[in-house]
């Protein structure tokens, strides 16, 4: 620690604790307490890990004469003069003189005249940072600066490596912007010294070459070098994704060693007679996705893994063989879907391949007549329905199963921890649980929210699938678009057009679903049929719109993205999608997946709505370059990550983990696999932590993470 930390046990009868409230801190106080919590920063823990965003690096101390204009610098010098000069705006101003000059330094505004013209003083040593312009000679406007005298010669604001902290507007009316944060937490850090209390084993940290926590956030508040500030960062970041991948661990264990799985029999002869009537071979990644998952039944420990694949790699015969060996074993087997038409689309496809080995699939969604939805909770209660497809509707208290064995829940980032462990506990006896998704990870997030989970990645697709022409053209070509419409629909084929919003807004020059059917139908496409679907629209009659274009009745579908996931329409080959740039690419990589699932040639067009006399934000330019560069949906979620960064593209509220401040899965990812080696050890040694080494990590997981970890016994 620094020689500016005093010692330790005078400090332990005034230092706060880390649980303290933040007001309790010096010079915080009541207004900015509520200001802070508004941000998430509520203890004294908090506003230590609000570490600074940026460094500026202020060591170097340059002579006047040698600043230039548009640069950055730091200058060491003795005030000459200061004055108010009046105006619309007003300014103060104070000249600044050393051996080789003088530098102007300018405060624009009422609010620096009234807080500065008493401040300085004629001969006070000052050091002065900001950027050099020139007007009637040198000057720096609002210049960052420091008071010096002879009995303190420590500098916060400049003279050094600077702290520069993220801040709101309300943080900054309540007067916390960096130079407000760094004159709370430097005299907070100096009161707490060595006293911080550590949150990681010694082991653990030892081990993984960390500095202590006490060091660490000192160091990234304060540091000597943007090296140091560095390290410090990654010493906090360390911390944040331990604690993950340790409540990954412990739920993993738990899953594993509570509760007693369910051992299905090795040999299914039904599941050898549908493949054998399948009119296709097996690729060689579903055979082995198969055979992982056909291993954790057989164990007796609960299955819990994670099946994703590509629009179109075949998780369905995947997930159907796993039924049919739940059945067979004399269990039944569920699977829930995010929407009822994705339930309904389920139901069909595995009704064609279980009606000739004479295996009922009953559908369970929340739109049913209340005297076939009770005929069908009977089914399923005396288990007469052997494979369930349903819902939301399937966790309903009133849902009972006679002998679930196989829980299988598609498009499984729709669904939190909660509904899952609604679902898993609709079985007297654990069963096992197959996630499934089409929308391809990173491997970051395979690490992370997904880590206790066993994966199977199908990371090819079947022979015969055809590629799919995938441009992006300008809003004002809409004849080029009209043509590729045309021509596709002579040729007896379907397409859909989908937009951003229902209905128009005042507030947006967005294109509307709404609005656009009608005027399609009215002046583009008289002569064809255009259905709209949306997500206003109730769950019967988003399904007969549905069932209608499935059966031809519609030549285009103007819809929202509520055709997103899980739409099959083998005769659709065309996908326009306007206002493209401001879509998601994992987004715009299912639109895409809507097309292509049958024989013929299929092409996708993203239409960019922007001003065609500005240019496209970059963030967006990426996004359309991608989708025409690869269909490969593997490579499209990590440019995805690239370009959205972290934040809330985990989901970790969905996933019951909490969120990173610090860490950047990105830039950490080595961390992150160190971490995650040492959290997964650890619950292996030690599930129930109760060594005394760990009992710290119980305080932390109590005190810091007590929210998320309620569902994990330790």
């Amino acid at each position: 620690m620094r020689g500016s930390v005093s010692s330790s046990v005078s400090r332990r009868a005034t230092a706060p604790l880390l649980t303290d409230p933040v007001g309790t801190v010096y010079g915080v106080g009541e207004k900015r307490a509520v200001a802070l919590a508004t941000e998430g920063i509520e203890t004294v823990e908090d506003l230590l890990l609000h570490i600074p965003r940026l460094y500026m690096d202020r060591r170097v101390l340059l002579p006047i004469a040698r600043i230039a204009p548009d640069t950055e610098a730091t200058v060491l010098g003795t005030v000459r003069k200061t004055g108010v000069i009046p105006g619309r705006p007003g300014r103060f101003e104070m000249m600044l003189g050393d051996d080789t000059g003088f530098l102007k330094c300018t405060w624009f505004g009422d609010k620096w005249m009234r807080g500065l013209r008493n401040r300085f003083a004629p001969g006070d040593l000052i050091m002065v940072s900001g950027k050099v312009s020139f007007f009637n000679g040198k000057q720096i406007v609002t210049p960052e600066y420091d008071i010096l005298n002879d009995k303190d010669d420590d500098t916060l604001h400049t003279g050094r490596v600077i702290p520069v902290y993220r801040s709101s507007a309300g943080l900054r009316e309540a007067g916390l912007d960096s130079r407000g944060f760094r004159r709370i937490v430097k005299p907070l850090l100096d009161r707490l010294g060595s006293d911080i209390e550590e949150s990681l084993p010694d082991a653990v940290r030892l081990a993984a070459g960390l500095s202590s926590r006490a060091e660490a956030l000192y160091t990234a508040h304060f540091p000597q070098t943007p090296e140091e500030a560095e390290r410090a960062r990654a010493r906090l970041a360390y911390d944040e994704l331990f604690y993950m991948e340790l409540l990954l661990a412990l739920r993993k264990h738990r899953a594993e060693h509570t509760a007693s799985g369910i051992v299905f029999q090795e040999k299914s002869p039904l599941a050898r007679r549908f493949v054998e009537t399948l009119p296709f071979a097996l690729t060689a990644v579903q055979k082995r996705a198969i055979r992982e998952i056909h291993g954790d039944m057989c164990r007796p420990r609960p299955m819990n893994r994670l099946l994703q694949g590509d629009v179109g790699s075949g998780k369905t015969v995947v997930a159907a063989i796993a039924m049919l060996l739940a059945v067979e074993t004399g269990y039944q087997a569920t699977l829930m879907a995010p929407t009822e038409i994705l339930a309904e689309q389920h139901a069909l496809v595995l009704r064609a391949f279980f009606d000739p080995l004479d295996v009922p699939v009953t559908l369970l969604v929340g739109g049913l007549p209340a005297r076939e939805r009770q005929r069908r909770h009977e089914q399923t209660a005396t288990g007469s329905a052997r494979i369930v497809v349903g819902t939301h509707a399937l966790i309903q208290q009133e849902v009972a199963f006679h002998r679930l064995g196989l829980a299988i829940i598609d498009e499984q980032h729709r669904f939190g921890v909660a509904q899952r462990a609604l679902l898993r506990e609709k079985a007297d006896a654990t069963p096992d649980m197959l996630v499934m998704t089409a929308t391809p990870i990173p491997r970051t997030l395979a690490l992370t929210v997904y880590g206790d989970l066993d994966v199977s990645i199908l990371d090819a697709l079947p022979p015969g699938r055809k590629p799919i022409a995938t441009t992006w053209i300008p809003e004002a070509k809409w004849d080029a678009i009209y043509q590729v419409l045309k021509t596709e629909i002579d040729r007896g084929r379907q397409a859909y057009i989908v937009y951003p919003l229902v209905d128009e807004s005042e507030k947006t020059d967005l294109k509307a679903a709404t609005d656009m059917a009608e005027k399609l139908q009215r002046e583009t496409f008289p002569d064809l049929r255009i259905g709209l679907l949306h997500g206003r629209m109730k769950g019967n009659e988003k399904d007969a719109v549905m069932r209608a274009f499935k059966a031809g009745d519609y030549h285009i579908l103007v819809s929202t993205t509520v055709i997103e996931v899980g739409i099959d329409v083998p005769n659709a080959t065309v996908m326009v999608v306007e206002h493209a740039e401001r879509f998601g690419l994992a987004q715009l990589h299912q639109l895409r997946g809507r097309i292509g699932r049958g024989e013929h040639a299929s092409q996708c067009v993203l239409v960019n709505g922007y001003d065609p006399d500005k240019p496209i934000p970059d963030d967006a330019l990426r996004r359309l370059q991608v989708m025409t560069e690869t269909q490969d949906g593997f490579r499209i979620a990590d440019e995805d990550l690239k370009i959205r960064g972290p934040g809330e593209f985990f989901g970790t509220r969905q996933s019951g983990l909490p969120g990173l401040k610090i860490a950047d899965v990105l830039r950490d990812e080595t961390l992150l696999q160190s971490a995650r080696q040492a959290a997964f050890d650890l619950v292996a040694q030690d599930s129930r932590l109760t060594r005394p080494a760990h009992r710290l990590i119980r305080g932390v997981l109590a005190r810091r993470y007590a929210d998320v970890a309620a569902w994990v016994e330790v």
